[in-house]
């Protein structure tokens, strides 16, 4: 039985399926170019291992972005920090929520010293990730 169907249409797309078969990741990328086979499986690969809420931060939900802005001022007035410097704070914090929460943002697992984004720049110039789709059994 099929609960659900995702698809996704790009000039690359491809998959993952992890061991034991749990975790299925679909990456789409912006060109057919030479590499584009690994790079989109080694995307995939990041997706499933770290599971991101969105592609980048315009994939984030507005009520989740808030949310963390109050949870880290929350922390930031815990640990005595005076309220006119809060905001500031609370925006560097957001930025790092980015870069672990969102795919072309995070290092990338294989190396760690670069973003998903730039390891997808260094297999071709032209070469973007547009979208992925992550699906978990259990």
């Amino acid at each position: 039985e099929i609960g659900g169907f995702e698809r996704l249409e790009a000039p690359f797309v491809g998959s993952y399926i992890h061991a034991g078969n749990k975790i299925a990741t679909l990456v789409s990328l912006s060109a057919a170019v030479e590499g584009a086979a690994e790079a989109a499986k080694n995307v995939a690969m990041q997706a499933a291992a770290m599971n991101p809420i969105a592609l980048n931060e315009d994939g984030v939900d507005a009520t989740i972005i808030e949310k963390e802005i109050e949870i880290a001022k929350d922390q930031l007035r815990q640990e005595g920090k005076p309220e006119a410097m809060l905001d500031n704070i609370a925006k560097g914090k957001i930025k790092r929520f980015f870069k672990d929460n969102t795919l072309v943002n995070q290092a990338y697992i294989k190396d760690g010293k670069q973003s998903v984004s730039a390891y997808v720049k260094s297999v071709h110039a032209d070469l973007t990730v547009t979208g992925f789709k992550r699906l978990a059994l259990g």
